[in-house]
Formats: structure tokens, C-alpha cells, sequence
């Protein structure tokens, strides 16, 4: 069995983690030089996020994967 994509749950998790972005002023580049995580290619919902990137990028922005569904719930 191949992997599952929900496209439209990898929409909603890209827009927060944009938004997260932006929020910190941050650009595409500084996510990567800090992270070496190809954001844009998420935030383009490209690829099929793993659950332990999307917990790295969270951890980033100082925000719990809870608290990260929590927002995407409410948006």
C-alpha cells in the first residue's frame, strides 16, 4: 500500500505553517538555513508532510503540536 495524501489537510497544515512564518518575519531561506527543512516545498503542498518534520517545525516557532491543531482546527 502506497502512502495516503489528503490534499486538502496538507493545504490547511501549509497555510498555518505559513502563516507561522510570517508571523515570525521569517522568510523561506531563514527556515532553511536553521532548519534544513525545504519549507517552500511544503508550504506549496508539494509532498506529504512526515509527523516528525511537521514536530521539528513546530518546535521552530515554539509551538506544540497541540497547539498546532488546536489553531488549525479553529481556522
Amino acid at each position: 500500500m502506497g502512502q495516503i495524501k489528503n490534499t486538502a489537510l496538507l493545504k490547511k497544515i501549509a497555510l498555518l505553517l505559513k502563516q507561522l512564518r510570517e508571523e515570525n518575519n521569517l522568510t523561506q531561506e531563514d527556515v532553511y538555513y536553521d532548519t534544513s527543512i525545504h519549507i517552500g516545498r511544503i508550504e506549496s503542498f508539494k509532498i506529504n508532510i512526515t509527523v516528525s518534520t511537521l514536530s521539528a517545525l513546530c518546535d521552530y516557532y515554539d509551538v506544540s503540536l497541540h497547539e498546532f491543531f488546536k489553531k488549525m482546527d479553529n481556522s
